[in-house]
C-alpha cells in the first residue's frame, strides 16, 4: 500500500509540474533572454532627456516574440523594435502581461507618435501614424509620466542623426 501511494503521489507531482516546464520551454524557445541591450535616449524640445537600457529586437523572431510572456519590467527599461526599413507598422498585445506604451520613431529619430497604456492581452490592432522605422515599447503611462510624445527625438544609432 505504501508504494503505490508514493507512485499515486509521484505521478501527481510530474502533471503539476508539466504547465511549468513548458511555459518556461515556451519562454526560451521564443527567445525571452536573447535579445541584445542597448541605450536609448528620448529628448523633447525643451531639452529634457529620458534615458532608457532596451532589448533591440530585429530578427524576425524576435520581432514577434517582443515583450510577451514578461510580468514585470524595470522603470528604465524596454524594448526597441528594428523593422529595417520604413514602413507603415501595426502591433497588438496578445500575450502581453503589462500595460505598455508604444513609441512610433521615424528614420530619422523624430517621434511620430505614441499609443498610451495599451491593454495586455487585448488583440486590437495598433497601428502607427505613417510609416516608422522603430518601436520602442516602455511601461504603461511611462509617455505620459515624462511627456513624451510627437516630434520628440530618439537617441540611437539605428536612426539617422
Amino acid at each position: 500500500m505504501g508504494r503505490s501511494r508514493f507512485w499515486v503521489m509521484a505521478a501527481v507531482l510530474a502533471l503539476a509540474l508539466v504547465p511549468l516546464c513548458q511555459g518556461v520551454a515556451q519562454a526560451q524557445g521564443q527567445g525571452i533572454s536573447s535579445f541584445p541591450r542597448s541605450k536609448v535616449e528620448i529628448v523633447t524640445p525643451s531639452g529634457a532627456r529620458h534615458g532608457f537600457t532596451v532589448e533591440v529586437a530585429t530578427t524576425y523572431e524576435q520581432l514577434s516574440q517582443g515583450l510577451m510572456y514578461r510580468r514585470t519590467m524595470a522603470a528604465d527599461a524596454g524594448m526597441l523594435f528594428d523593422f529595417g526599413e520604413d514602413k507603415p507598422v501595426s502591433m497588438w498585445m496578445k500575450n502581453t502581461l503589462i500595460p505598455l506604451d508604444m513609441v512610433f520613431v521615424a528614420r530619422d529619430g523624430r517621434v511620430l507618435g505614441v499609443a498610451q497604456r495599451t491593454v495586455p492581452g487585448s488583440l486590437e490592432v495598433i497601428s502607427s501614424p505613417g510609416p516608422v522605422r522603430g518601436v520602442l515599447e516602455i511601461n504603461g503611462g511611462t509617455a505620459d509620466r515624462l511627456g513624451i510624445r510627437a516630434g520628440d527625438r530618439l537617441i540611437h544609432p539605428l536612426f539617422a542623426k
